[in-house]
């Protein structure tokens, strides 16, 4: 396997990179208000007619709506116009991204191109590009299904690297000598991002940079991890998404495809998980269709040490309606309260096909979705950002859903594209 798994490649970008056409451009990603509507309709009256990246992707919101397969097709056949008459093409190229939040700071990215040989969403895989998350298989499908006729893919994806002495960002940082390629506020609270181009021999000492994260002898020193295969990328956030380019990729490759085939590759932004303005926040659960003292009653049955308070152990917050009950396991065999809370909501479930489950990111809007009818939230302590890697290392891919990089409206918006025809 090639050494650079993190790489340069052809970037796309709006033709019009003036803010007011980025304005409409750029789209939170497609997994973000699941459970809003309200969110995406604001979006399509910001987007209207003009060019964006709502038309080519596909908000979870809608997965199951029936009109799914026009909607489908419509993504491809938007994909195909934008390639041909919106987008420009920026070869062999890296991005240097700077993101600032609501709340002033700033989050600095690289977006470029991640082997897609390097990378396993298996749970105990020793690929140097790992989920960090449990993969849900069955969300696979739906997803390859959109992709597979697509031109074009603009990520969400997030990747995270251990640059604690940040050598690979002060070197990208080097590209802000430049004028920047877009500079512009997001839609609906977003903040504000600004790009510069990284090419040349910039990008050829931010691509060596990469390589050596992945030293075998300071992977082991640094995590006492002797005989272990270097964790170099762990997958942030978007790790559906580039499971299903995975999946395309082995579909292209068993039809015989070159291994220089675009669909081989793809596009993400790479993040250090040692930046400051690096969040991260537990990602909520939300049951509809229950009764909360029901459901209360048999949680407390299957975790039978399962005590009301808070106590040492896995704490919970069960809100539903106008109550909110706390509630300790005591003795959980999980490493994290998400561990201990998802098991149990999957038995429940599997015996409970009239409810279903959402994951939702921030507290008020738990607390607002578990005010509805029929609707139990759960409220927990998130897993420390500095203990990702070693988790990962020795534990494996972690409970889905375990942890988000910041709120809903600090996840990546759509933005660059890259061909993949």
């Amino acid at each position: 396997m090639n050494d650079r798994i993190f790489r340069r490649g052809d970037i796309l970008l709006p033709r019009n990179l003036t803010k007011e056409a980025l304005l409409p451009w750029s789209v939170v990603a497609c997994d973000q208000y699941t459970s809003d509507p309200a969110y995406w309709d604001a979006v399509e009256e910001i987007v209207g007619d003009a060019p964006s990246t709502r038309r080519i992707t596909y908000p979870e919101l809608y997965l199951n709506a029936p009109d799914k397969d026009a909607r489908i097709a419509a993504i491809a056949a938007a994909t195909r116009e934008y390639r041909e008459q919106v987008l420009e093409t920026y070869p062999e190229a890296m991005i240097y991204v700077e993101r600032t939040m609501k709340n002033g700071k700033i989050r600095c990215g690289i977006v470029g191109t991640f082997d897609l040989e390097a990378y396993s969403y298996e749970k105990d895989s020793q690929t140097p590009i790992r989920a960090t998350e449990g993969t849900v298989l069955s969300r696979i499908p739906p997803r390859v299904q959109i992709r597979r006729d697509a031109a074009v893919e603009t990520p969400h994806v997030m990747i995270l690297c251990d640059d604690k002495e940040k050598k690979l960002f002060s070197a990208a940082a080097q590209a802000k000598t430049a004028a920047p390629l877009y500079d512009f506020d997001l839609m609906q609270g977003g903040g504000h991002i600004t790009g510069w181009l990284i090419a040349g021999t910039l990008a050829e000492e931010i691509e060596a940079l990469a390589v050596s994260l992945g030293d075998a002898d300071t992977f082991a020193d640094r995590y006492h991890a002797d005989g272990k295969m270097p964790l170099v990328f762990p997958v942030g956030d978007g790790n559906h998404s580039l499971a299903t380019a995975k999946a395309c990729w082995e579909a292209c490759k068993a039809a015989g495809a070159p291994d220089t085939h675009p669909a081989r590759f793809a596009l993400a932004e790479l993040v250090n998980l040692h930046d400051d303005a690096l969040e991260f926040e537990p990602i909520y659960r939300v049951v509809f269709g229950a009764d909360g003292d029901a459901l209360l009653a048999d949680m407390k049955a299957y975790y039978p040490a399962l005590t009301d308070g808070i106590c040492d152990g896995h704490t919970f917050e069960v809100i539903f309606g106008t109550q909110t009950r706390t509630v300790t396991h005591p003795h959980p065999a999980a490493q994290l309260p998400v561990g201990t809370l998802q098991t149990f909501l999957d038995a429940w479930l599997a015996g409970h096909p009239e409810a279903e489950v959402d994951y939702i990111h921030g507290i008020e809007a738990t607390k607002k979705l578990a005010q509805g009818e029929h609707a139990v939230g759960f409220l927990f302590d998130g897993m420390e950002k500095d203990d990702l890697f070693r988790t990962v290392i020795f534990d494996g891919a972690l409970p889905r859903k375990t942890f988000s990089m910041g709120e809903a409206d600090e996840k990546r918006y759509y933005l660059e594209c890259r061909a993949i025809r």
